[in-house]
């Protein structure tokens, strides 16, 4: 009898001491900002900083430009980097001049007499680009409307496809390689063929360009 109150009274003290434990626990705030502070600790950081990342990109010689689609305006940069990289002032070894890398008879027919002051003027370079086109859009006005469309060695034919041809190669060898089904494949200088420029630069939006049998950049 003694032996059973004794382990009646041990078990209480027991449970009366969980209570007590329990009770403390929740009461109290626990305080980790000192236990794992980080003040007076020596920091190294393994993580890039944007800064110097930035920092690295504009020391670099790449050149980042807006993606400008198949707009029109993406359409001569395209073509303006193929011919010479975008350079204003770039002289081929043919004797080719500026961004676009005008002939100097193409000049005189958009109304461009001094190949000297052309190329050193971005803005009429610029004009010389648009004039030229729209006159070879309209040399061309009929072989667009019957041929855009149509597949020519493996690609189908379109209206920037032409044109950029056209820029390359003259709006006559352009008229051949077409009328003759892509048999008549002229190639420059450097032997880049109509069929290359059309491939390359078709599906662009030429819209902008509108026919113009007397066009001039002056």
């Amino acid at each position: 009898m003694i032996k059973n109150i004794a382990s009646y009274t041990t078990l209480s003290l027991t449970i009366c001491f969980i209570l007590y434990d329990v009770s403390f626990s929740s009461n109290e705030t626990v305080n980790l900002s000192k236990e794992h502070s980080t003040e007076g600790l020596d920091l190294n950081y393994t993580v890039l900083d944007d800064t110097s990342k930035d920092s690295n990109l504009l020391a670099s010689n790449e050149l980042f430009t807006p993606y400008l689609g198949k707009s029109f305006v993406g359409f001569k940069e395209a073509l303006a980097f193929r011919e010479s990289g975008g350079d204003y002032f770039s002289v081929n070894t043919y004797g080719y001049l500026g961004k676009y890398q005008f002939g100097t008879e193409t000049l005189k027919m958009i109304g461009i007499k001094n190949s000297a002051k052309f190329l050193k003027n971005p803005k009429l370079q610029e004009r010389a680009f648009i004039a030229n086109a729209e006159r070879n859009k309209w040399i061309l006005r009929r072989d667009i409307k019957n041929f855009v469309g149509k597949r020519i060695n493996g690609i189908i034919v379109t209206e920037s496809g032409i044109l950029a041809a056209a820029h390359l190669a003259g709006p006559g060898n352009v008229k051949k390689y077409l009328r003759s089904y892509g048999l008549d494949n002229f190639a420059d200088g450097y032997g880049t063929t109509v069929y290359h420029y059309m491939k390359r630069f078709s599906g662009y939006d030429t819209s902008f360009v509108k026919p113009n049998k007397e066009a001039k950049a002056i």
